[in-house]
């Protein structure tokens, strides 16, 4: 009986590979739409990992520094590092904004690291592709490739020019935008402190409030001045621990004493992957039924046209005596072989058209076996219809015909 089958493909092969092809980049697109949820998630636990923190210091009340804004003192670090468990924590800022390079921009996620050394001091990219780690306190950046820019490049942020000292990889914000490092104290400059025009605005309008005009309080407006045109606000502190430390009772500490709101490695994954990805991974989720829903179509449609074209043979076949359950087998043989060249031919598809796509896409062989397996099975429950036709067919219109 497969025999049977391959002959029946084999009469109509042109009609049956295009199918299997159309059915293949159907597939394909599947794949590829699993593979960039895949690829989100990665990039949300890359973020994490590169950082090298085993806990997020962050404002009180918000699921900062990633998924919402977070305003601290840049001073709370000191008491932070006076904490037991504490072996290091450093301030961090995380600003998404276009990064321009001559003519042309990139959509990056500015970094600003406090000066340490990378693999002790967290936030630090971990490795470089090429170059060096930043070593002045300005002017310095370290990008990763997916921006584009190359050793030498002259990149410039709000104000200010940066030199590109060194390359990085895989470093990403949750979204997928590649990041760029500079020294924290221009970074707090680029995000925090105002331009010259609203500080000025800003200093007209106080020197007209009499409430920083009193008698009886000298320099009262000055201070108000100069705090305008200073900067101490980080996004985030990040720690590491001590070994033998437990992470949330260190976190816990550190929310009892200093009153702010401290994430764990495992708690931050869940805001990423829970909070800021489930929109996005829903919404792929309803594609991906829709793409299942369609695909049945097709396969129910080709098989369902391909049973009608051989209405008559299949009435001869039930005039020599063949069983139900053979030709019902023939069916389903052929949806099945229909689903194993669209599948291979989407694999193919999604493999070598992944690299393409701007944002991260990641295949896992997990995904592919899953895909496979329902593939099957949509296309075995797609030859019900024309198994049901099928063996409706009265063997006297082998006579009739």
């Amino acid at each position: 009986m497969i025999s049977l089958a391959g002959r029946d493909i084999l009469h109509a092969w042109g009609k049956f590979v295009f199918t299997g092809v159309g059915l293949g980049l159907l597939i394909g697109v599947t794949l590829v739409m699993a593979g960039v949820y895949r690829g989100m998630v990665d990039d949300g636990k890359a973020l994490l990992d590169n950082s090298g923190a085993d806990l997020w210091v962050v404002q009180k009340d918000t699921l900062g520094p990633y998924a919402e804004s977070s305003s601290l003192n840049d001073d709370v670090v000191r008491t932070i590092r006076a904490m037991p468990g504490v072996a290091h924590a450093a301030n961090v800022t995380y600003l998404t904004m276009q990064v321009r390079r001559g003519e042309s921009d990139v959509r990056t996620m500015v970094v600003g690291i406090a000066p340490g050394e990378p693999g002790t001091t967290p936030g630090w990219p971990p490795y470089l592709t090429a170059g060096r780690q930043i070593t002045r306190g300005h002017f310095e950046a370290v990008a990763d490739g997916a921006t584009g820019f190359s050793l030498g490049d002259r990149i410039v942020i709000r104000r200010n020019q940066y030199t590109v000292v060194g390359l990085t990889r895989r470093m990403v914000s949750s979204s997928g935008d590649p990041m760029v490092f500079i020294p924290l104290k221009d970074a707090q400059e680029a995000q925090f402190l105002k331009d010259n025009d609203a500080i000025w605005q800003s200093r007209r309008r106080s020197e007209a409030n009499p409430a920083f005009n009193r008698p009886g309080v000298p320099g009262l407006l000055d201070a108000v001045i100069a705090s305008q045109s200073t900067n101490a606000f980080v996004n985030a502190v990040l720690v590491t621990l001590q070994p033998g430390h437990a992470p949330e009772e260190v976190a816990e500490s550190i929310r009892r004493w200093k009153r702010l709101t401290v994430y764990t490695r495992t708690q931050m994954e869940g805001i990423l992957v829970g909070k800021l990805i489930s929109t996005s991974a829903k919404q792929i989720g309803m594609f991906l039924v829709i793409l299942a829903v369609v695909s049945a179509a097709i396969v129910a449609f080709i098989i369902y046209t391909l049973t009608m074209d051989k209405i008559r043979e299949i009435a001869v076949l039930k005039l020599i005596g063949t069983r139900n359950r053979t030709i019902a087998a023939m069916i389903m043989q052929q949806a099945i072989a229909l689903g194993v060249i669209g599948f291979v031919v989407g694999k193919i598809a999604a493999t070598l058209s992944a690299p393409i796509f701007p944002k991260y896409v990641l295949l896992m062989p997990l995904d592919s076996v899953l895909g496979f397996i329902a593939v099957l099975a949509i296309c075995v429950v797609a030859s019900v219809v024309a198994i049901r036709m099928a063996l409706k067919v009265d063997p006297a219109e082998a006579i009739g015909g």
